[in-house]
C-alpha cells in the first residue's frame, strides 16, 4: 500500500449520501455542530464455538462496522468504517471492543484516518480495547493521516487479562510528504496506556506542537514524517527473539527505505517503536511483524486483509 493522499476539500460533502436515522440527525444536529460529530461504538467478540461472532454492536453517530468476514476460518475479520471520511476540529470519536474467553477478532480499517485542518477546536479520538483470559485481539487500523492545522488529541487504554494475548499497531503521518507538505502548523497530543493483569504497564504520552518545532524537520521527529508504535502481549519471551531477528532481517531495505525501528521488552509487553518516510515500508515491516506473530501463537501464517490492497 502507498502513501495515500487527498486534497483537504470538505468532508462534511460526503455525507450527502449517507442515511441516519432521525435520533442520530437529532443528536448530530443542534448544539452538537457547535462540538462537531458525536460518534461512539461498542463492539463484543464471543466465541460461538465454531467461530468468533460479533456478539455485541451498539453504535451511534457515524461510526460503523461491516458485516463481520472470515477469510480464515473462525477468526472474525472486521472493519471499522467512519462515513464521513475525515475528523475535523469538535469531532469526538470513542471505539470500544471487547474480545471474551476463546474468541479470536482481527479490527482493522478500510484506508486512512484522515484529521483535516482545524479552525481551533480539538478533535478527540478515544479508544478502549480489553481482552479476556483466552481471548486474543488483533487491532490493525491503517495509518492516521495528520493534515497540517490539525490539533488531535488520542487516548487508547488497553487492558490485557492473564492469558489473553493482543497484537496492535498505531501509525501517524504528519503532514502529506507525498504532496511535499510538511507539518508546519498544528498540534497533536495524546496517551497510550498498557494494563496487564490490571497492572499498568506502559504508559506513553505524545506532544507534538508544530509551531514549537523546525518545520524544515517534519515536526522535529529527525526529519521522519511518520512514526508507530506495535505492541504485543502474551507469552513474549520466545517472541522477542522472533522479532529482534525479523528487525535485524530487515535492517539492510529499512536503510534503503529511510526507516528506522526497534523492540523494547517490558514487563511481558513487547513494544516495536518505528520512524518511517512512507508508509509502505512501515506496513511492510509491522505486517511481517504480524504474521510471524500468529505463526508463533497458532502456527498459521495469515495472509493480510484484503482491504489493505484496494
Amino acid at each position: 500500500m502507498g502513501q495515500t493522499q487527498s486534497a483537504a476539500g470538505n468532508p462534511r460533502e460526503k455525507l450527502k449520501g449517507l442515511s441516519l436515522q432521525p435520533s442520530e440527525r437529532s443528536n448530530l444536529n443542534g448544539t452538537d455542530t457547535n462540538r462537531g460529530w458525536l460518534a461512539e461504538i461498542q463492539l463484543g467478540f464471543a466465541d460461538r464455538g465454531d467461530k468468533t461472532v460479533l456478539r455485541q454492536r451498539s453504535q451511534k453517530g457515524p461510526l460503523a462496522v461491516q458485516r463481520p468476514l472470515y477469510p480464515e476460518g473462525p477468526v472474525c475479520h472486521t472493519y471499522l468504517l467512519h462515513p464521513p471520511g475525515g475528523v475535523v476540529g469538535g469531532d469526538q470519536l470513542t471505539i470500544t471492543a471487547h474480545v471474551s474467553e476463546g474468541a479470536h477478532a482481527l479490527v482493522t480499517t478500510p484506508g486512512a484516518t484522515k484529521f483535516y485542518r482545524s479552525d481551533g477546536k480539538l478533535a478527540h479520538q478515544r479508544q478502549i480495547l480489553s481482552v479476556t483470559s483466552g481471548a486474543q485481539l488483533e487491532w490493525l487500523p491503517q495509518e492516521n493521516i495528520h493534515f497540517p492545522g490539525a490539533k488531535v488529541r488520542f487516548n487508547t487504554d488497553i487492558h490485557i487479562a492473564p492469558g489473553g494475548r493482543f497484537i496492535g499497531w498505531e501509525m501517524h503521518c504528519f503532514g502529506r510528504p507525498a504532496l511535499n507538505e510538511c507539518f508546519e502548523t498544528g498540534h497533536i497530543a495524546g496517551h497510550c496506556r498498557v494494563f496487564l493483569d490490571d497492572a499498568l504497564v506502559l504508559a506513553e504520552g505524545m506532544n507534538l506542537n508544530a509551531s514549537l518545532s523546525q518545520p524544515s524537520r517534519a515536526a522535529s521527529l529527525r526529519d521522519f514524517p511518520m512514526n508507530a508504535t506495535l505492541l504485543i502481549a502474551g507469552e513474549n519471551d520466545e517472541l522477542l527473539i522472533v522479532v529482534q531477528d525479523l528487525l535485524n532481517q530487515h535492517h539492510e531495505s529499512a536503510s534503503k527505505n529511510n526507516l528506522i525501528a526497534g523492540v523494547t521488552h517490558i514487563d511481558g509487553l513487547l513494544a516495536v517503536r518505528a520512524l518511517a518516510q512512507g508508509t509502505e515500508p512501515l506496513l511492510q515491516l509491522f505486517t511481517r511483524i504480524w504474521q510471524h506473530t500468529r505463526a508463533h501463537w497458532s502456527g498459521t501464517f495469515p495472509l493480510p486483509p484484503r482491504i489493505w490492497a484496494t
